[in-house]
């Protein structure tokens, strides 16, 4: 996917401070469809043992093509064949090239049609309160068809300044039995099999925004990578929607344990044993806690 492989490398010149947070934007260039929108849902956030697929924003104003497309769908909140509600409301798909669909949803029913082609900035509706969303704004999200996968906006668009380190609410270790052990409150377990469940949140250097999905959380044990969680994409196989671990797994299972999520597995063996937790934001930013534990 060209264009994600581009942005990927200005993110990472970004994060190396060749392009200091704050910079102007490039005429032309990718771009958020509101940036100034506060977020209320990120892209991979635990929404109740679901994950969410895309940004959800709180916004007054106009939703504007992040890239210049061609409109490929467009489907007002009434516009249904059943009389069930549409969870996306009034909502439009715009053609952003290679395969990257931009799928912007949750507004206003359209006054009048959209254009066919749009430029980059062009305005395409405006933020409402059409589907399954709590308060005024809009919803957005990439979806690569060559792939048949979700693409998470960060990833492609421009960086978001961003210096706090996300926070780890709390780590759970579950054993066969459903049995559930803290590492902070206890230091001797069982030797078994334990799924890792880790609940953590990203934050803002602003207020206005809601805790929100980190980037990557990694856990190894005595130095051996356990488990890891990515929020970079999230596929579709046989009709699975898949969590990107360190090999897919079903997301229905990775986000069983809300507000928790399950990154992985691990046989811990009779002795001492270090484990450790990190989580990353997509700016860089990171945090860790290691666990000293007796395993008898």
């Amino acid at each position: 996917m060209k264009v994600f492989f581009k942005k990927a490398i200005i993110c990472c010149l970004w994060l190396a401070g060749i392009f200091p947070a704050g910079e102007e934007r490039i005429a032309g260039a990718m771009d958020w469809p509101d940036p100034e929108a506060p977020v209320l849902y990120d892209f991979g956030y635990n929404s109740g043992r679901t994950p969410t697929l895309g940004y959800s924003f709180v916004s007054e104003g106009p939703v504007r093509s992040v890239d210049s497309g061609e409109l490929i769908f467009a489907r007002d909140e009434n516009d249904r064949a059943s009389k069930l509600p549409s969870p996306m409301g009034a909502w439009l798909a715009m053609d952003h090239g290679d395969g990257l669909i931009g799928i912007y949803g949750r507004m206003k029913n359209r006054e009048q049609e959209t254009s066919v082609l749009a430029d980059q900035g062009s305005i395409l509706g405006f933020s409402g309160r059409s589907g399954w969303t709590p308060g005024n704004g809009f919803y957005f999200s990439f979806y690569d068809r060559k792939e048949h996968r979700w693409v998470n906006p960060a990833m492609i668009l421009p960086p978001v300044p961003d210096t706090r380190a996300p926070l780890i609410v709390s780590v759970t270790l579950l054993n066969q039995e459903d049995r559930r052990f803290n590492p902070v409150q206890q230091r001797t377990i069982p030797q078994g099999l334990y799924s890792i469940l880790v609940e953590s949140n990203d934050t803002r250097t602003t207020a206005r925004d809601t805790p929100l999905s980190p980037h990557r959380i990694i856990c190894s044990v005595n130095g051996v990578e356990a488990g890891s969680l990515h929020f970079e994409t999230l596929s579709a196989r046989n009709g699975v929607l898949l969590a990107a671990r360190n090999r897919a797994a079903p997301a229905e299972q990775v986000y069983a344990p809300y507000p928790s999520l399950e990154i992985g597995e691990v046989w811990l063996n009779r002795g001492l044993v270090t484990m450790e937790v990190i989580v990353q934001d997509i700016a860089g930013n990171s945090r860790n806690v290691t666990y000293r534990l007796t395993v008898e």
